[in-house]
C-alpha cells in the first residue's frame, strides 16, 4: 500500500509514499502491517492525515524522530481480506503479478513482473527473453484471467 519515506517532525511522525490510487486510502485502516521481507508487524495507527500526494501518519509506539527515523524504508500494508473486492474489470496490481502473458497469436510473451503507473495508463512489466512493457488498455488487453494464470493481450512478438 506504500512506503515509509523519512520522518516527518520531531514527534514520531513518518511521511508515507502512497502506491494507491488516491492517497487518502490508507485513511480507511485503523492499522497497518510494517516491515519487509518476512519481518512484519501490526501497528495501530495513532493519528493520519494527506498532506500532498503523501500521507502522515503517526504510529502507536512511535514517539520520536529517531524511532520514525528507524521505520524508514519499510512498506505498508494492509490484509488482503480489508481489501474492497475490485469492481469486474478492475484488478489489484499483485493480482496481475506472476500472471503468463500470450498474445492473440498464441506466443508466449513472458510473465508480469510489475506495473508501472503513467500520466495515461497502467503498464505491464512482461519478462520473458526481454522486458517488454505493455499498455494495460482496452485495446491491447483481451482476456486477463487470474485463476488460469494467464492475460492475453494483442501486442506482437516483434514490440
Amino acid at each position: 500500500m506504500g512506503r515509509i519515506a523519512a520522518p516527518f517532525g520531531v514527534k514520531g511522525w513518518i511521511r508515507i509514499q502512497p502506491n494507491t490510487a488516491a492517497p487518502g486510502n490508507l485513511l480507511a485502516y485503523p492499522s497497518w502491517w510494517v516491515g519487509r521481507e518476512g519481518d512484519w508487524r501490526e501497528t495501530a495507527v495513532a493519528e493520519a492525515k494527506v498532506q500532498g500526494r503523501a500521507v502522515i501518519a503517526r504510529l502507536e509506539g512511535c514517539d520520536d524522530r529517531d524511532a520514525a527515523a528507524a521505520l524508514r524504508g519499510k512498506s505498508v500494508a494492509v490484509p488482503r481480506a480489508a481489501l474492497p473486492r475490485p469492481q469486474s474489470g478492475e484488478y489489484y496490481w499483485a493480482d496481475l503479478i506472476g500472471l503468463k502473458v500470450t498474445n492473440t497469436a498464441g506466443q508466449e510473451l513472458g510473465q508480469v513482473t510489475g506495473v508501472l503507473q503513467t500520466g495515461a495508463n497502467d503498464v505491464l512489466v512482461v519478462q520473458g527473453e526481454r522486458e517488454r512493457l505493455i499498455p494495460f488498455i482496452a485495446t491491447v488487453m483481451r482476456e486477463v484471467d487470474p485463476e488460469a494464470g494467464v492475460v492475453r493481450v494483442d501486442w506482437s512478438a516483434e514490440y
